[in-house]
């Protein structure tokens, strides 16, 4: 085929920063034109993805569209027609992974050049990534970011003649209705509640590479809802960057408490939703999840450091103090909560006292579980900006003190579940050993348990009988009741 003329459309930051909180994000309906619909007969097409569950949920709405293109799914990146790297920029440890795997390719490339490889999702927002990929990475064909997901029929059909594309959108951003889906699961769904971010918190990329905040309207995340339980499904997990925010760029005065009651009263039997933001935080959230048996009492609260001085930095909008206040209103409302959160060490000149305060809100908070990472600077936040004098070492030696702490309170909370029966949605069979099922409880811990007869989607009582920090060990016993 002969090469045609290259289009490149490449991320820009500056642009990626600008907002218009005035003016409310454009609604578009997908349609799958004729022209691209049979472009992938006899074709096949493998998706990788990384990351978050946002990007699980692009990952499904990638595999939906190439379905109705004509494409047959299959997990084998060597032999696959169209390999796309659906990614993550959070971490830069994340990023150099892709890179390596799309580097790796590189002879399997020469030796097929009718292969596309495509690049997409947050780290093809990115203007340093998207230059060292049309640099050094002459195997990429495609690359598009998180905008324009309902153009890759048409960018695929670019790359298919042999015509190189970068379509990245530098812009605040729309909401796309009525995109085809795969979804990875039967009985559990993620469901988008709104997308990007206009918070800026200093070490994040996710505002410059998602976009302005743009809620979906409540009754198209409902229709969602119910077709997924009407086909079977029994668990949601609304998303978004953050869900307390939702509704209010569109006018709704507490739209995230509204929607959770909506769902709830759709008769699905489990809510889940990711991620809160102790800002925006509402005491009539806490009374909905509490009036609701179908709202999972489990809250995953990112509350990044136990310093004031740290959390003002990050722009985080709350004091320590603050976050330890609505705990203490959500432990108060809801004794049985679960609670996780996010942390990080080693943030810009984190002096051992500030790090000590950390600590002091884990001994306070004693959390289900964490995420704890070393500070990791992206390229383009104001964080990455910041002096930096702390040692390597120091911080990761911080990161080991505050992960055996907090190892210590989830052996503690979970050893509360010895003897318990609890109630497990089976996800299947266990990674780790396929005569064991695995599953999760309405609190959100891992259940390993065995049991007979029972499939994938069941919600059943599970006795534990072993504790360990971050897993339950059980058995089915299918006449006990659930113990709360």
């Amino acid at each position: 085929m002969t090469n045609k003329k290259n289009t490149f459309i490449l991320p820009d930051h500056r642009q990626e920063a600008k907002r218009d909180l005035h003016v409310q994000a454009v609604q578009k309906q997908f349609q799958m034109s004729a022209e691209y619909a049979h472009l992938g007969d006899g074709l096949t097409a493998c998706i990788r993805t990384y990351g978050c569950q946002a990007n699980v949920r692009d990952g499904e709405t990638i595999a939906g569209i190439l379905r109705e293109m004509g494409f047959q799914r299959t997990s084998d990146m060597e032999s696959a027609d169209f390999l796309i790297f659906n990614t993550c920029a959070i971490r830069h440890t994340a990023e150099q992974h892709v890179l390596g795997e799309i580097g790796s390719l590189k002879k399997l490339k020469q030796q097929n050049p009718d292969k596309i490889i495509a690049l997409c999702g947050c780290m093809a927002q990115e203007e340093s990534v998207v230059q060292n990929l049309l640099d050094h990475y002459p195997q990429v064909d495609l690359i598009f970011g998180t905008h324009n997901l309902d153009h890759l029929p048409m960018l695929l059909s670019r790359a298919l003649r042999h015509q190189r594309t970068v379509e990245v959108c530098s812009e605040e951003g729309s909401v796309i209705e009525g995109m085809p889906e795969e979804r990875s699961r039967k009985y559990k769904a993620f469901v988008n509640i709104m997308y990007g971010c206009d918070k800026f918190c200093t070490y994040c990329i996710v505002p410059y590479t998602r976009g302005k905040q743009r809620s979906r309207q409540m009754p198209d995340i409902i229709s969602e809802i119910v077709r997924f339980r009407n086909g079977g499904g029994r668990e949601v997990q609304l998303l978004g960057q953050n869900v307390n925010a939702y509704g209010k760029d569109i006018g709704m005065e507490d739209g995230f408490t509204d929607l959770l009651a909506a769902a709830a009263d759709t008769g699905i039997e489990r809510i889940r939703f990711y991620t809160s933001h102790p800002r925006d935080y509402s005491a009539s959230t806490i009374d909905v999840m509490q009036k609701y048996p179908n709202i999972m009492k489990s809250l995953h609260l990112p509350v990044q450091s136990g310093s004031d001085e740290i959390l003002k930095r990050m722009n985080r909008g709350y004091t320590s103090q603050r976050y330890i206040q609505l705990v203490n209103d959500m432990k108060a409302k809801i004794p049985d909560i679960t609670l996780t959160t996010d942390l990080i060490v080693g943030f810009p000149n984190e002096t051992d006292a500030q790090f000590e305060e950390t600590l002091r809100l884990v001994d306070t908070c004693q959390f289900d579980s964490a995420f704890a990472f070393v500070y990791s600077p992206r390229k383009g936040t104001p964080a990455a900006e910041m002096k930096d004098d702390i040692p390597s070492f120091v911080k990761k030696e911080r990161l080991r003190i505050l992960n055996e702490k907090l190892t210590g309170y989830a052996k503690k909370n979970n050893d509360a579940y010895a003897d318990r029966v609890v109630s497990v949605l089976c996800d299947g069979p266990s990674k780790n050993d396929p005569a064991v099922l695995c599953g999760y409880s309405e609190e959100n811990k891992l259940v390993n348990f065995t049991g007979n007869g029972i499939s994938e989607g069941d919600i059943i009582p599970v006795k534990i009988t072993d504790v360990k920090s971050y897993t339950l060990d059980g058995i089915a016993v299918q006449d006990q009741k659930i113990q709360k």
